[in-house]
C-alpha cells in the first residue's frame, strides 16, 4: 500500500508542476524614489537535473544593475526553485520598462515578462524646510603633520644629492674643443681628411659618403664666395656661382664649373635615385672635389675688410629671400591644398545630394501627402501613401472583443525608415494598459525584426494639434530582414485610446539619421484623430 500511495504522489505531482510556469519575474515595488533601490526577482522552476544561467549585466534597460545577489535554491520534492534577485536603481524620473530578460534553461533561452517601474522625485518643502548656504570648509588638525615636514625634507635632501652628482659629472667629462680654422680652405681640407678616416665607403654607405663629400663644398663655397650654396639646387649654385665669378672678377675655367657640376648631379643621382657609381669614379669625384676647391680658393682676390663685410650682407640677403620664397611657396600649396579639399567635399556632397540623391532627404523635400487610415480615421501627413495590410490569417483570427482591425504601413527597407498606423474598435468598452499595449508592440519587433537590446521610455504627448496620448521611445537593435545585417535604431510608438477604439502611430528609423528625426518630428506633429462611435 505505501508504494502504491507513493506512485500515486508522483503522478499527482507531476501535472501540477508541468502546468507551473517555468519563469516568473516580480518586482517589490512599482514605484520608487529617485536613487532607491527596487528589488527584481526572477524565479526558475526546473527539475534537479536542469541547468539554469540568470542574465547578468550592469543595467537592464534603462535601469542600473546596482547589486546582483546570489542564487537562492528551494527544492519542492522532484523540481527546484531557483530564485535569483537584482538591485535595480534610476537617477531619472521617469516611467521605465524591465526588458524582457533571458534565462539560459537547459541550453534554450526563455525570456521573462516585462515590468513597468514608476520613479518619483522627491518632493522638498522649502517653507517648512529652511534652507541654509553650504557651510565653509573647516581644516582638522592632523595627527601626522610631522610626518609631511619630514617626507619634505627628505626630498630636498634628494633634490640637492642629484644636484650635486650632475655637476660633479659634468665638471668629470672633459670639453671637447672646438676646431677652430683660419680659413674656409684649411676647414675644407681638414674635413676631406676627416671623411676618409669615417671609411665609409668600406661600409657602404655611399649615400652618406657623397652627402658628406658635397656639403664639404658646398660649406667652402658658402664661406669663399658668399653665395647660398647649402640651400640651393645645383643649377642654382652652378648659376650663383657664374654670378660672383664676374662681380669679383676670379679667373676660373669652364672645366672647373664643368667638374664641380658633374660631381654635384652625380652626388643628386645617388641620393635620390639610388644610383651606386664604380669604385674609380667615386676616386675620381673625391679628387675632382679637392681640386676644385684648391682652383676655387687661388682665385679668389684679397678683400678688403668693407669688401667682406658687403658680401656678406649680400649673402644674408639671397639666404633671405630664399626664405621668403619658399614661405610664399608654402602657403600657396597649403591654400591651394585646402580648397582642393573644400572642392572635393562641396562637390561631392553636392553629387550625392542632387544627383545621385539621398532617399530620406528627397522624402522630406517632396510633396507630401495627408490621408485619413483606418476606423475611427487617423489623419497623418507622410510623404508616401500608406498601403493596406491584407493578411487573412491574423483577420480572420482577432480576439473576440475586437470587431475591426486595420493596419496601414510604409516599409523603407533600403533607407531603413517604418511608418505604420493601426486602428482597433472594440465590441464593448475596455481599460487599455499602456504598459501592455507597448509590450505588444516591442514583442513584434522581436518576431518581426530579432529585436534585442530594447531600451524603453514612457512619457505623456501631445500634437501640435492639441491631440493627447501616451508615447514610447526609445532604441533597439534589429536584424534587416532583405540583408540580414544589424542595424540600431530609434523607434517611436504614440498610442491613443477611447472606450471602444485604440489608435497607434509606430514609427523607426537608423538612429542618428538627420533627415530620417526631421520626417519623424513633422508625422508625429501632424496627428489628428477621429472619435470612435459608441
Amino acid at each position: 500500500m505505501k508504494k502504491l500511495f507513493t506512485i500515486l504522489l508522483v503522478l499527482l505531482a507531476t501535472p501540477l508542476w508541468a502546468q507551473q510556469k517555468p519563469l516568473q519575474a516580480a518586482i517589490d515595488s512599482a514605484r520608487i524614489k529617485i536613487g532607491s533601490q527596487a528589488n527584481l526577482t526572477i524565479k526558475a522552476t526546473v527539475d534537479t537535473a536542469a541547468t539554469v544561467r540568470f542574465p547578468e549585466g550592469r543595467n537592464f534597460g534603462r535601469l542600473e544593475v546596482l547589486e546582483s545577489y546570489p542564487v537562492d535554491t528551494v527544492k519542492k520534492g522532484a523540481i527546484y526553485e531557483l530564485v535569483k534577485k537584482y538591485g535595480l536603481t534610476q537617477f531619472d524620473s521617469g516611467r521605465y520598462i524591465i526588458p524582457r530578460l533571458p534565462v539560459v534553461i537547459n541550453n534554450k533561452m526563455v525570456y521573462t515578462d516585462s515590468l513597468r517601474l514608476e520613479v518619483k522625485d522627491v518632493k522638498v518643502d522649502t517653507v517648512k524646510q529652511q534652507m541654509f548656504d553650504i557651510k565653509p570648509v573647516i581644516a582638522a588638525p592632523s595627527a601626522f603633520g610631522w610626518l609631511w615636514y619630514i617626507v619634505a625634507l627628505l626630498a630636498l635632501a634628494a633634490l640637492g644629492a642629484g644636484i650635486w652628482w650632475y655637476v660633479k659629472k659634468r665638471k668629470a667629462q672633459p670639453k671637447k674643443e672646438k676646431e677652430v680654422f683660419a680659413t674656409p680652405i684649411e676647414k675644407a681640407t681638414a674635413k676631406l681628411k676627416n671623411l676618409e678616416k669615417k671609411e665609409l665607403l668600406q661600409r657602404g654607405a655611399i649615400k652618406d659618403y657623397y652627402s658628406e663629400l658635397t656639403d664639404i663644398a658646398r660649406i667652402y663655397i658658402e664661406e669663399a664666395i658668399h653665395i647660398p650654396a647649402m640651400e640651393s639646387t645645383t643649377s642654382e649654385l652652378i648659376d650663383a656661382m657664374r654670378g660672383a665669378v664676374q662681380r669679383r672678377k676670379m679667373r676660373l675655367s669652364q672645366e672647373t664649373f664643368e667638374q664641380l657640376e658633374r660631381v654635384l648631379r652625380t652626388a643628386d643621382m645617388v641620393k635620390f635615385a639610388k644610383s651606386r657609381p664604380m669604385d674609380f669614379e667615386i676616386a675620381e669625384d673625391r679628387d675632382g672635389i679637392e681640386k676644385a676647391i684648391v682652383v676655387i680658393d687661388k682665385s679668389i682676390p684679397q678683400e678688403t675688410e668693407d669688401e667682406e663685410a658687403l658680401a656678406n650682407e649680400i649673402l644674408m640677403a639671397q639666404r633671405l629671400k630664399k626664405k621668403r620664397r619658399k614661405r610664399v611657396i608654402i602657403g600657396v600649396s597649403v591654400s591651394a591644398f585646402i580648397l582642393l579639399l573644400a572642392g572635393i567635399f562641396f562637390t561631392g556632397r553636392y553629387i550625392r545630394d542632387n544627383v545621385l540623391g539621398r532617399p530620406l532627404k528627397d522624402l522630406l523635400d517632396k510633396e507630401w501627402v495627408t490621408s485619413e487610415y483606418g476606423v475611427p480615421p487617423v489623419k497623418i501627413e507622410t510623404p508616401e501613401v500608406l498601403k493596406r495590410f491584407k493578411d487573412e490569417k491574423v483577420l480572420n483570427n482577432l480576439p473576440p472583443n475586437v470587431s475591426s482591425y486595420q493596419k496601414f504601413s510604409y516599409e523603407g527597407f533600403v533607407n531603413n525608415l517604418h511608418i505604420v498606423v493601426v486602428t482597433n474598435t472594440f465590441k464593448e468598452p475596455v481599460q487599455i494598459d499602456p504598459e501592455k499595449a507597448v509590450n505588444g508592440e516591442l514583442a513584434a519587433f522581436e518576431k518581426n525584426f530579432k529585436a534585442r537590446n530594447i531600451v524603453t521610455k514612457m512619457e505623456e504627448f501631445t500634437s501640435d494639434k492639441g491631440f493627447k496620448g501616451m508615447r514610447a521611445s526609445g532604441t533597439m537593435t534589429i536584424t534587416i530582414p532583405l540583408t540580414g545585417k544589424e542595424a540600431k535604431v530609434f523607434y517611436n510608438i504614440l498610442l491613443f485610446t477611447q472606450p471602444t477604439a485604440a489608435q497607434e502611430v509606430i514609427i523607426f528609423h537608423e538612429e542618428g539619421d538627420t533627415d530620417a528625426e526631421k520626417i519623424t518630428e513633422r508625422i508625429l506633429n501632424s496627428v489628428e484623430l477621429a472619435k470612435a462611435v459608441q
